[in-house]
């Protein structure tokens, strides 16, 4: 072989290596999941191919990813549960307990619960978060909210609350509880639906945590109360979704208010 056409076949080489590198950097940059998932709140924007409106049934449908747990909504009712995620983009939803309201719009929710448990990886593209299955067509696609600060102050009328075997409306049939925090004092105050009442609260990250409730003693008809106060006691992280504050235990979403 003469020189020349040695001179052409190492360029060749040098050529198709450098093919080759440039192709696998594209691939980093096209699926970049050293992008950090968790902390942040993702607006669902494609279910199963389709597009998703801003809201459904006048609420956005958002993920929120924790270390090892997660929360959504689907425009209706909150879920929630364990999430676990490993190396080359893998991740894996369980399913929790979720609130049970029913609402005009149901068919996001459903598609959404079904695309959690389904999905076994991810990958991230210009803030846009996809969730995989198979390495087959995304069976869900968000993307990032930019949050503004949570902010608890003022007033917080209850709408959902779990447990009780009676209907919220026979709970607190002629009035609704409320919660008021004063976040500057570290305390809250209310309406049972029934007593007046106080307490001290503590905050870290989603972490929520309240101290002994001190209330007046009127008599109260049912248990509306006593479900209230059991209740509260045992939240210790919250959500906040626009005008919408949830309560939850553990994976559990226990209390749901609206901003008044």
């Amino acid at each position: 072989m003469n020189v020349k056409n040695i001179v052409i076949l190492f360029t060749l080489i040098i050529g198709l290596a450098g093919c080759s590198v440039f192709k696998k950097n594209s691939e980093i940059q096209d699926t970049d999941n050293s992008v950090s998932i968790v902390g942040k709140k993702w607006q669902l924007i494609e279910i199963n191919g389709k597009p998703v409106a801003n809201q459904i049934n006048g609420k956005v449908p958002f993920l929120k990813l924790e270390e090892k747990n997660y929360s959504a909504s689907g425009g209706c009712n909150g879920i929630g549960g364990e999430l676990t995620r490993s190396k080359n983009g893998g991740i894996r939803f369980a399913q929790g307990m979720s609130t049970m309201m029913a609402c005009p719009d149901m068919s996001i929710e459903h598609a959404l619960s079904k695309a959690l448990l389904a999905a076994d990886s991810y990958s991230v593209k210009n803030d846009i978060l996809s969730l995989n299955k198979a390495k087959m067509a995304p069976l869900a696609k968000f993307k990032l909210m930019q949050e503004n600060k949570q902010d608890l102050s003022g007033t917080w009328e209850l709408d959902y609350i779990s447990g009780p075997r009676i209907a919220f409306d026979g709970l607190y049939p002629n009035r609704k509880p409320t919660l008021v925090f004063d976040t500057s004092a570290g305390k809250i105050n209310g309406n049972s639906s029934c007593n007046n009442y106080n307490a001290t609260f503590k905050t870290k990250g989603n972490t929520i945590s309240f101290g002994p409730i001190m209330s007046t003693k009127m008599a109260c008809d049912g248990n509306g109360e006593a479900t209230f106060f059991s209740t509260l006691a045992k939240v210790n992280t919250y959500s906040m979704s626009e005008n919408t504050l949830t309560f939850i235990m553990g994976d559990i979403a226990t209390m749901r208010f609206q901003r008044k």
